[in-house]
């Protein structure tokens, strides 16, 4: 990473209003110029020499090139001209989606060095949107897998146990927020991308419905399983983000066309008479380790307190974890097959694995696939005409070991392969619904436990709504990381 200017800026105080303020109230702060940006970028700059070495959060860094955009951003305020929802918010983007003049490397050894011409759209619309762009947050190779290390950049480190995994493949972005580094951040989600490392790092992520944030430049637009979305440290810091990257686009051709303004204004719910579903190991489908049920148990119970009807019951998902497995692995060998066979020392075992199995799906069961993934979409419609939310685990595990490729167990059942141990959050990608991660406590150990809330698809505003009145009667996101508080470079 390039050498910011530490010496220089560990001399300022930390300003915890700056670095673990809320996005919406820093956000509001600069607009009345309150604070400046530079001042904003400052503080976060500093956070990162103070914290990165510990947590590998942030892998590139342009420190030029933000206190530009900063001072850019002061001067567009001080002469009273139109200010975006972002305005003077710095963030660095998750190291798969593409900045225009900015390494982008999707941790893979094959594009260490590129630096793309131009920028995805989600980097373009939180760019337009005001925020200064200061670098690049860590990820799994080609972003396969929840837990952030490639061989270029290292691992990602848990803020709240540096010797625990952060989570992926936004860990990066999860680290980082949770550190202080930025107040926002933008992730990707197949098989639970941003909700995974949400509840390993105590931070919110959000998988939108597929088609809420558009991708024009996606290989695939059907069936999409993967979609790009935002991640914060409170639910109202992540609705503004959506209400920023969602909207339609032309050249998506699955991008919902409803208006996204609406996200950046967020109310509580009342959750009184609403109809709960708790399915802590989805209908008997996934193991769940002890220490990550306690807290959801508990969780499960501030609904019903709050006046909620919550009783067990789980979506069908039989056949959804064939059905996943296969499309991911048939998409994996469209976008990197070539590439492994020219290449095979370049790629991880896990993923040239995974590439390796979508070769040897046939027509048939691509088919089958698809025909299954329409028939659990369908069945999710029907079971949230009895249900308004579905609460599930995010992660099945706590923060396992850094050192570990993946858990090998879960509550005394083997792992096979890398993809077993995230099936909590990969069998709710089929059913094409939105899903948060919210905190909801932490283990004996003090290791974050996230609670995924599901709701229909294209809910979002209500979703946000719900998991916000859950925040407001827990503040478990409000604990923070001591161990990277202490951490000095």
């Amino acid at each position: 990473m390039p050498a910011a200017r530490g010496a220089e800026r560990n001399r300022i105080p930390v300003d915890d209003s700056l670095t673990f303020g809320t996005a919406t109230d820093l956000a509001a702060a600069l607009r009345r110029r309150d604070v400046s940006a530079r001042e904003v970028l400052a503080a976060h700059l500093g956070q990162i020499d103070r914290r990165n070495a510990a947590v590998n959060a942030v892998v590139s860094l342009d420190v030029d090139g933000a206190e530009r955009a900063a001072a850019e951003a002061d001067r567009r305020c001080a002469a009273g001209e139109p200010l975006g929802r972002l305005h003077g918010l710095p963030i660095a983007f998750k190291d798969t989606h593409a900045t225009a003049g900015m390494r982008t490397t999707f941790g893979s050894p094959l594009h260490s060095n590129w630096i793309p011409q131009t920028d995805d759209e989600i980097v373009r619309r939180i760019q337009d949107a005001g925020a200064v762009r200061l670098g690049k947050t860590n990820v799994p190779e080609f972003a396969a897998g929840s837990h952030s290390f490639n061989p270029i950049f290292g691992t990602t480190r848990n803020p709240y146990a540096i010797d625990r995994s952060a989570g992926g493949s936004s860990g990066g972005a999860a680290a980082a927020l949770a550190s202080g580094m930025q107040p926002i951040a933008d992730g990707s989600d197949m098989g639970g991308s941003l909700r995974n490392p949400a509840s390993f790092c105590n931070v919110v992520g959000l998988r939108p419905t597929p088609g809420r944030v558009p991708d024009p430049g996606a290989a695939w637009a059907y069936p999409n399983l993967a979609t790009a979305g935002p991640m914060a440290r409170t639910v109202a810091d992540v609705a503004l983000l959506l209400s920023v990257i969602a909207g339609p686009h032309r050249d998506d051709p699955t991008s919902l066309s409803d208006d996204p303004a609406a996200f950046a204004t967020l109310n509580p719910a009342d959750l009184k008479g609403l109809r709960v579903a708790w399915a802590p190991t989805l209908g008997d489908r996934i193991p769940v380790d002890a220490e990550v049920l306690a807290p959801l148990e508990s969780a499960a119970a501030v609904f019903a307190d709050l006046g909620a009807h919550v009783e067990p019951a789980c979506p069908d998902l039989d056949g959804a974890d064939a059905t996943f497995r296969t499309l991911r692995a048939v998409e994996f060998d469209a976008m990197w097959g070539d590439q492994l066979d020219a290449t095979p020392e370049a790629f991880k075992a896990d993923l040239a694995w995974n590439i390796r199995e979508g070769r040897a799906r046939t027509a048939r069961d691509i088919g089958r696939a698809l025909a299954e993934l329409t028939r659990l979409q369908r069945a999710a419609c029907a079971f949230f005409d009895t249900y308004d939310v579905l609460l599930a685990p995010v992660s099945q595990v706590a923060p396992f070991d850094a050192d570990q490729l993946w858990p090998t167990e879960v509550a005394g059942m083997p792992q096979h392969t890398y993809l077993d141990w995230m099936a909590s959050c990969y069998l709710i990608t089929t059913l094409g619904v939105p899903a948060i991660s919210v905190p909801a406590g932490f283990t004996s150990d003090g290791l974050p436990v996230g609670l995924q809330i599901v709701t229909r698809a294209r809910t979002e505003q209500m979703l946000l709504a719900v998991a916000a009145a859950f925040e407001e009667a827990t503040g478990h996101g409000r604990r923070r990381p001591v161990l990277t508080l202490e951490c000095r470079s």
